[in-house]
């Protein structure tokens, strides 16, 4: 993974938490990327209703709940080495879920806030086909996107189900942010759909898990 080869980040050595079915016995897995002052175990929690046999769930915590200390607007050096070092968590939860089985093309990626930012950073920055990308509340990271940082070469997400889901009003993610990740996602031929919801505020609502749910259904179908 290009995520980022420091083995001493911030965020390297802090704890993976586990739910869902054992990743001994997983057939798919979702890796869980919390927001600013949260904790892996809510991430967990969150996702419990959203589980489905043979799915384990795998949530990197961050030092001192926090993956990088400024707005994800700002530009990217300063959110360093924050920001390289989730890239990492997040590569090397991917990497647990491999060494137990599970391809990464049933491994899901799914975030709230600061998490979403730091998800859909890591698929776009390391494109490939994925079981999926949920992103609530969050976008690609740094004070503008440039799609060309992300389409370099054959960047190719293979058809990846992505879903955005965000407030029109979020006091922290401007609407703008999310049409621009999707734009850049879908030129590396992501699979993505896009919903803004009207007033609602910085937070996931129902709809949005229902059809999390059903990309998490999605993972062992077949």
């Amino acid at each position: 993974m290009s995520a980022g080869d420091d083995a001493d980040g911030p965020h390297q050595g802090q704890p993976l938490v586990t739910g869902g079915t054992d990743l001994a016995d997983a057939d798919a897995a979702v890796v869980l990327t919390h927001g600013r002052g949260a904790t892996a175990q809510g991430m967990v929690q969150m996702a419990n209703e959203i589980h489905r046999e043979g799915v384990a769930f795998l949530a990197p915590q961050a030092a001192r709940k926090t993956w990088y200390p400024n707005s994800f607007l700002e530009p990217v050096e300063r959110n360093e080495p924050g920001r390289t070092s989730g890239l990492q968590a997040i590569g090397d939860a991917i990497g647990e879920a491999n060494d137990a089985g599970v391809p990464t093309e049933r491994i899901m990626l799914m975030g709230f806030s600061q998490g979403a930012c730091l998800a859909s950073e890591f698929v776009a920055r390391n494109p490939r086909r994925y079981g999926g990308l949920a992103a609530l509340s969050g976008g690609l990271i740094g004070e503008a996107v440039d799609p060309d940082d992300y389409l370099e070469g054959d960047a190719d997400l293979e058809d990846t189900p992505v879903f955005l889901g965000c407030s029109d009003v979020d006091p922290h993610i401007p609407e703008e942010r999310v049409h621009e990740t999707a734009d850049v996602l879908e030129a590396m031929n992501a699979d993505v759909t896009k919903r803004l919801y009207e007033g609602m505020g910085h937070g996931v609502n129902e709809d949005e898990l229902e059809f999390v749910a059903g990309m998490v259904a999605d993972l062992v179908a077949d």
